[in-house]
């Protein structure tokens, strides 16, 4: 794959949230079998494997060590117990882990964000000198956005389109992809070069940048599929970059088009909406 300029050594986490979240179900859940149990009958079943079988008894209190039989046809009150006894258990390990997940918060606070702001607070003549291991969103898309590459040559005869940022592009489709991108904010390269395992230089139609993430992704538009040799030259594309890790749906997307069926904006806006949000 292509080698690059290093921009972020960790990968953009979502650890405080999702444990944010976790506490909040686990709480939600705690309150609602805690009203169970303010309902509950009094008293606790024993369950005894005696041979092949299950049988139920029902426990009045610690003292008793047997207990007083419960026909198997007494389901409700079977199904009742049983339930109070799995709460119980519940209850124990919800409280576990909510003290847990209530520790790691309050401990951890907003140290992810505080890594990232340290490379953020050296001026930006210093900051070319540090290899950060991570860093804010504004100062990665300022680094990606700052590694120069020279696009695909474009000759003088070939029809060209000019976006909104003021590149030159191929065609109608292209342009709209790429002012459909600028439009929601969504970094990308026009035909950024990408340098394959076997040593293959490629043009991808646009490298986009998931800031998030930390993560290209590329998107090749197909806009001749109704000529034969350009279909043909389009499937080799899609297995080299199969070769290559990258596959499509997960960091490569693929739009196509015809003379008859032309992609349109709303085509654009669903594809940029599935794979950005």
């Amino acid at each position: 794959m292509v080698k690059k300029k290093s921009v972020s050594l960790l990968k953009r986490t979502d650890l405080y949230c999702e444990a944010e979240r976790r506490l909040r179900e686990l709480t939600e859940v705690k309150q609602k079998k805690e009203d169970m149990a303010r309902n509950a009958p009094s008293g606790k079943i024993r369950i005894a494997n005696v041979g092949n079988r299950i049988q139920f008894y029902l426990r009045e209190d610690n003292t008793v060590k047997s207990g007083v039989y419960i026909p198997k046809s007494d389901t409700s009150k079977i199904r009742e117990y049983v339930q109070k006894s799995y709460d119980e258990k519940l209850l124990r390990l919800l409280g576990r882990e909510i003290h847990t997940l209530e520790r790691f918060i309050k401990d951890s606070g907003d140290i992810a964000d505080r890594i990232r702001m340290i490379y953020t607070q050296y001026p930006d003549e210093v900051k070319e000198y540090i290899e950060a291991a991570d860093m804010a969103d504004e100062d990665y898309l300022k680094l990606w956005e700052s590694i120069p590459f020279e696009g695909k040559e474009i000759a003088d005869y070939v029809t060209v389109y000019e976006t909104k940022k003021g590149e030159r592009v191929r065609s109608k489709s292209e342009l709209n992809i790429a002012n459909a991108l600028a439009a929601k904010g969504i970094p990308y390269k026009y035909e950024c070069p990408l340098i394959l395992k076997n040593g293959t230089k490629i043009y991808p139609d646009f490298t986009v940048l998931n800031v998030k993430e930390r993560r290209e992704l590329y998107w090749e538009h197909r806009g001749m599929m109704d000529d034969k040799e350009y279909a043909a030259k389009s499937v080799l594309r899609i297995k080299a970059y199969m070769k290559n890790g990258i596959f499509t749906g997960q960091n490569l997307i693929i739009t196509e088009e015809t003379s008859a069926y032309p992609l349109g904006t709303n085509d654009i806006d669903i594809v940029i909406k599935a794979f950005f949000g």
